[in-house]
């Protein structure tokens, strides 16, 4: 299967970088490119693109307002896959709200960027553990207290509750089922029953639930 990309950035250099990265591999196919969020949002329509690389601060409508109208769109089934400059910015958690599957570094390293680029289209995360638990910690810390839990979360099963866990460990679905000791399609089913319950569209945005709504502490 070819993935079909769309580029979004308000530098050239850095669309013409990850084009000549990307369209190297023989499965991926770089489908179009946007300056600018709405230019993106308009090209997704038009395209429909599997991935769409978005820049998080671009002119007329910045990354996260693409994002968010993007994953809110019912005829598109487009990833939105966050670029920033620095892993420490503060906008990273408000993006992944959005509806964005992750974020990546505009410095990380081309096999790194290739292989987040399939995965997006596979639904799984594209935060490392150790940062994506940075991330939401710092999230939480700076929230004054945690929310309610979302209605959702009650209907979880316990063995339901446990993947979310572990999911928010930033664990993938082989992983997960290591650690349980169950078969990686038994994972891939709770992990689609959580998705349904919480009423998110990826594991990424679950976890940012789980946090909210306490079930999953800072440091635990």
């Amino acid at each position: 299967m070819t993935v079909r990309v769309l580029l979004a950035d308000d530098e050239a250099l850095v669309r013409a970088g990850l084009r000549m990265i990307l369209e190297a591999e023989p499965d991926i196919e770089v489908v179009a490119e946007a300056a600018d969020g709405v230019e993106a949002i308009a090209l997704c329509r038009d395209r429909q693109p599997d991935v769409a690389l978005v820049d998080i601060r671009m002119p007329r409508l910045d990354g996260i307002q693409a994002a968010r109208r993007i994953a809110a769109d019912p005829d598109l089934r487009t990833a939105v896959v966050m670029l920033t400059t620095f892993d420490a910015d503060e906008h990273v958690v408000e993006a992944l709200r959005a509806g964005a599957t992750g974020f990546l570094l505009k410095s990380m390293p081309r096999e790194q960027l290739v292989a987040a680029v399939r995965t997006a289209v596979n639904g799984d995360s594209l935060l490392a553990p150790s940062l994506l638990r940075r991330l939401l910690d710092d999230f939480v810390r700076r929230s004054s207290s945690t929310g309610p839990a979302a209605p959702g979360i009650a209907e979880l099963t316990p063995r339901e509750e446990e993947v979310l866990r572990l999911v928010a460990r930033g664990l993938s679905n082989a992983e997960i089922a290591d650690e349980l000791v169950l078969g990686e399609g038994t994972v891939k089913t709770h992990v689609a029953h959580v998705l349904a319950k919480l009423g998110v569209r990826d594991r990424v945005q679950a976890v940012v639930l789980a946090y909210e709504s306490g079930l999953v502490r800072p440091g635990s």
